[in-house]
Protein backbone atom coordinates (compact mmCIF):
# COMPACT_ATOMS: atom_id res chain seq x y z
CA UNK A 1 0.00 0.00 0.00
CA UNK A 2 1.27 3.32 -0.96
CA UNK A 3 1.50 6.60 0.94
CA UNK A 4 -0.61 9.22 1.10
CA UNK A 5 0.00 11.05 -1.92
CA UNK A 6 3.20 9.62 -3.23
CA UNK A 7 3.55 10.21 -6.86
CA UNK A 8 2.56 6.31 -7.57
CA UNK A 9 -0.48 6.60 -6.22
CA UNK A 10 -3.24 6.46 -8.55
CA UNK A 11 -6.40 8.56 -8.89
CA UNK A 12 -8.33 6.02 -7.95
CA UNK A 13 -6.46 5.15 -4.90
CA UNK A 14 -6.62 8.96 -3.67
CA UNK A 15 -10.69 9.02 -4.35
CA UNK A 16 -10.86 5.87 -2.40
CA UNK A 17 -8.53 7.33 0.74
CA UNK A 18 -10.78 10.32 0.08
CA UNK A 19 -13.81 8.49 0.68
CA UNK A 20 -12.72 6.21 3.20
CA UNK A 21 -11.74 9.54 5.45
CA UNK A 22 -15.23 10.82 4.99
CA UNK A 23 -17.09 7.12 6.33
CA UNK A 24 -14.27 7.59 9.44
CA UNK A 25 -15.74 11.30 10.06
CA UNK A 26 -19.14 10.27 9.75
CA UNK A 27 -20.34 11.50 6.49
CA UNK A 28 -21.70 8.30 5.86
CA UNK A 29 -24.14 6.02 7.49
CA UNK A 30 -24.20 2.37 7.76
CA UNK A 31 -26.42 1.09 5.07
CA UNK A 32 -26.24 4.42 3.10
CA UNK A 33 -26.85 4.29 -1.04
CA UNK A 34 -23.63 5.93 -2.91
CA UNK A 35 -24.92 7.60 -5.85
CA UNK A 36 -22.20 7.19 -8.58
CA UNK A 37 -23.41 10.35 -10.58
CA UNK A 38 -23.77 12.79 -7.15
CA UNK A 39 -20.04 11.47 -6.09
CA UNK A 40 -18.43 12.21 -9.38
CA UNK A 41 -19.66 15.50 -9.72
CA UNK A 42 -18.38 16.59 -6.06
CA UNK A 43 -15.32 14.49 -6.55
CA UNK A 44 -14.64 15.71 -10.04
CA UNK A 45 -13.75 12.56 -11.01
CA UNK A 46 -14.98 9.81 -13.84
CA UNK A 47 -17.69 6.80 -13.22
CA UNK A 48 -14.86 4.64 -13.99
CA UNK A 49 -12.47 6.02 -11.39
CA UNK A 50 -14.82 6.23 -8.59
CA UNK A 51 -15.74 2.64 -9.26
CA UNK A 52 -12.25 1.55 -9.13
CA UNK A 53 -12.26 3.64 -5.38
CA UNK A 54 -15.34 1.53 -4.54
CA UNK A 55 -13.60 -1.71 -5.59
CA UNK A 56 -10.76 -0.73 -2.94
CA UNK A 57 -13.23 0.25 -0.11
CA UNK A 58 -15.27 -3.28 -1.09
CA UNK A 59 -11.79 -5.20 -0.33
CA UNK A 60 -11.77 -3.47 2.98
CA UNK A 61 -15.01 -3.72 3.90
CA UNK A 62 -16.45 -0.53 3.78
CA UNK A 63 -18.84 -0.44 0.81
CA UNK A 64 -20.78 -3.18 -0.53
CA UNK A 65 -22.00 -3.80 -3.97
CA UNK A 66 -25.59 -5.11 -4.63
CA UNK A 67 -26.36 -6.07 -8.43
CA UNK A 68 -29.00 -3.80 -10.05
CA UNK A 69 -29.45 -1.46 -6.82
CA UNK A 70 -26.01 -0.06 -6.51
CA UNK A 71 -23.37 0.50 -3.69
CA UNK A 72 -23.92 1.06 -0.34
CA UNK A 73 -22.19 1.86 2.74
CA UNK A 74 -21.31 -1.58 5.01
CA UNK A 75 -22.99 -2.58 7.97
CA UNK A 76 -20.59 -3.70 9.92
CA UNK A 77 -21.71 -7.65 11.40
CA UNK A 78 -22.04 -8.63 14.55
CA UNK A 79 -18.57 -10.93 13.74
CA UNK A 80 -16.47 -7.54 11.87
CA UNK A 81 -17.49 -6.04 15.23
CA UNK A 82 -15.77 -8.17 17.55
CA UNK A 83 -12.93 -8.59 15.19
CA UNK A 84 -12.21 -4.40 15.28
CA UNK A 85 -11.96 -4.70 18.99
CA UNK A 86 -9.91 -7.88 18.66
CA UNK A 87 -7.57 -5.22 16.39
CA UNK A 88 -7.35 -2.79 18.70
CA UNK A 89 -6.35 -4.33 22.05
CA UNK A 90 -3.74 -6.20 19.90
CA UNK A 91 -2.65 -2.58 18.60
CA UNK A 92 -3.38 0.10 20.44
CA UNK A 93 -2.50 -0.85 23.63
CA UNK A 94 0.94 -2.51 22.55
CA UNK A 95 1.83 0.99 21.04
CA UNK A 96 0.97 2.91 24.17
CA UNK A 97 2.70 0.04 26.57
CA UNK A 98 5.66 0.52 23.88
CA UNK A 99 5.74 3.76 23.18
CA UNK A 100 8.56 6.34 22.86
CA UNK A 101 8.28 9.52 25.91
CA UNK A 102 9.03 11.89 23.24
CA UNK A 103 6.64 10.99 19.80
CA UNK A 104 5.56 13.61 18.35
CA UNK A 105 1.99 11.22 18.36
CA UNK A 106 1.54 12.38 21.86
CA UNK A 107 0.96 16.09 20.78
CA UNK A 108 -1.97 14.59 18.11
CA UNK A 109 -3.19 13.00 20.80
CA UNK A 110 -3.31 16.27 23.02
CA UNK A 111 -4.97 17.85 19.55
CA UNK A 112 -7.47 15.52 19.26
CA UNK A 113 -8.71 15.89 23.10
CA UNK A 114 -8.83 19.36 23.04
CA UNK A 115 -11.36 19.35 19.78
CA UNK A 116 -13.33 16.48 21.32
CA UNK A 117 -13.98 19.12 24.48
CA UNK A 118 -14.54 21.72 22.14
CA UNK A 119 -17.09 20.02 20.06
CA UNK A 120 -18.52 18.48 23.34
CA UNK A 121 -18.78 22.16 24.88
CA UNK A 122 -20.74 23.04 21.99
CA UNK A 123 -22.91 19.92 21.40
CA UNK A 124 -21.40 18.58 18.48
CA UNK A 125 -20.91 15.07 19.49
CA UNK A 126 -20.80 13.76 15.44
CA UNK A 127 -17.50 16.09 15.32
CA UNK A 128 -16.68 14.96 19.36
CA UNK A 129 -16.74 11.17 17.39
CA UNK A 130 -14.11 12.68 14.82
CA UNK A 131 -12.21 13.57 16.88
CA UNK A 132 -12.13 10.52 18.90
CA UNK A 133 -11.18 8.46 15.81
CA UNK A 134 -7.90 11.09 15.55
CA UNK A 135 -7.46 10.27 18.97
CA UNK A 136 -7.23 6.49 18.27
CA UNK A 137 -5.11 6.85 15.12
CA UNK A 138 -2.35 9.61 16.96
CA UNK A 139 -2.00 6.26 19.67
CA UNK A 140 -1.48 3.90 17.00
CA UNK A 141 0.92 6.10 15.44
CA UNK A 142 2.85 5.55 18.55
CA UNK A 143 4.33 2.60 17.21
CA UNK A 144 6.45 4.61 15.16
CA UNK A 145 4.93 1.91 11.88
CA UNK A 146 3.90 3.68 8.58
CA UNK A 147 2.85 -0.28 8.26
CA UNK A 148 0.70 0.01 11.01
CA UNK A 149 -0.85 3.34 10.01
CA UNK A 150 -2.08 2.16 7.10
CA UNK A 151 -3.27 -0.98 8.10
CA UNK A 152 -5.37 0.60 11.37
CA UNK A 153 -6.58 3.78 8.54
CA UNK A 154 -9.73 1.16 7.42
CA UNK A 155 -10.07 -0.44 10.78
CA UNK A 156 -11.08 3.12 12.22
CA UNK A 157 -13.64 3.89 8.93
CA UNK A 158 -15.21 0.12 9.60
CA UNK A 159 -15.50 1.56 13.51
CA UNK A 160 -17.06 4.76 12.62
CA UNK A 161 -19.84 2.79 10.84
CA UNK A 162 -20.47 0.44 13.97
CA UNK A 163 -20.62 3.84 16.17
CA UNK A 164 -23.25 4.78 13.38
CA UNK A 165 -25.54 1.96 14.33
CA UNK A 166 -26.00 3.65 17.76
CA UNK A 167 -29.01 6.67 17.33
CA UNK A 168 -27.46 8.42 20.40
CA UNK A 169 -24.04 9.90 19.46
CA UNK A 170 -23.94 11.88 22.97
CA UNK A 171 -24.67 8.68 24.87
CA UNK A 172 -21.15 7.01 22.88
CA UNK A 173 -19.04 9.86 22.69
CA UNK A 174 -19.94 11.40 26.26
CA UNK A 175 -17.92 8.75 28.23
CA UNK A 176 -15.16 8.40 25.66
CA UNK A 177 -14.04 12.12 25.85
CA UNK A 178 -13.90 11.81 29.38
CA UNK A 179 -11.70 8.73 29.06
CA UNK A 180 -9.13 10.05 26.61
CA UNK A 181 -8.47 12.84 29.04
CA UNK A 182 -7.57 10.50 31.52
CA UNK A 183 -5.55 8.62 29.07
CA UNK A 184 -3.65 11.25 27.97
CA UNK A 185 -2.95 12.57 31.14
CA UNK A 186 -1.31 9.20 32.36
CA UNK A 187 0.76 9.07 28.49
CA UNK A 188 2.00 12.53 29.64
CA UNK A 189 2.86 11.43 33.17
CA UNK A 190 4.82 8.77 31.22
CA UNK A 191 2.75 6.27 33.18
CA UNK A 192 2.58 4.24 29.76
CA UNK A 193 1.95 0.49 31.24
CA UNK A 194 -1.08 2.05 33.12
CA UNK A 195 -2.21 3.69 30.07
CA UNK A 196 -2.13 0.40 27.70
CA UNK A 197 -3.94 -1.21 30.94
CA UNK A 198 -7.01 1.56 31.30
CA UNK A 199 -6.98 1.72 27.37
CA UNK A 200 -8.06 -2.66 27.06
CA UNK A 201 -11.15 -1.88 29.97
CA UNK A 202 -11.79 1.19 28.09
CA UNK A 203 -12.19 -0.98 24.56
CA UNK A 204 -13.95 -3.68 26.37
CA UNK A 205 -16.17 -0.90 27.45
CA UNK A 206 -16.94 0.19 24.10
CA UNK A 207 -17.32 -3.27 22.52
CA UNK A 208 -19.52 -4.17 25.31
CA UNK A 209 -22.23 -1.05 24.43
CA UNK A 210 -21.86 -1.10 20.66
CA UNK A 211 -22.50 -4.96 20.72
CA UNK A 212 -25.78 -4.87 22.74
CA UNK A 213 -27.16 -1.88 20.60
CA UNK A 214 -26.30 -4.19 17.45
CA UNK A 215 -28.13 -6.77 19.41
CA UNK A 216 -31.01 -4.47 19.46
CA UNK A 217 -31.05 -3.30 16.26
CA UNK A 218 -31.55 -6.54 14.73
CA UNK A 219 -33.77 -7.80 17.10
CA UNK A 220 -36.23 -4.49 16.49
CA UNK A 221 -35.82 -5.05 12.45
CA UNK A 222 -36.48 -8.64 13.29
CA UNK A 223 -40.36 -8.15 14.74
CA UNK A 224 -40.70 -5.07 12.36
CA UNK A 225 -40.14 -2.40 15.25
CA UNK A 226 -39.60 0.85 13.75
CA UNK A 227 -36.70 2.78 14.88
CA UNK A 228 -36.99 6.62 15.79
Amino acid sequence: MKSPGSPAETLSERVGEQLRRQITEGVFAPGQRLSEQALSESLGVSRNTLREAFRVLAKDGLVKHTPNRGVFVAVPSIASIIDIYRVRRLIECQALAQAYPRHPAKKRMRAAVEEALRHRDAGDWAAAGTANMQFHMAVVELADSERLNQMFAPVLAELRLAFGLLQDPEFLHAPYVEMNVKLLEMVEAGDYARAATTLQEYLAHSERIVLAVYARRMAEQEHGVARP
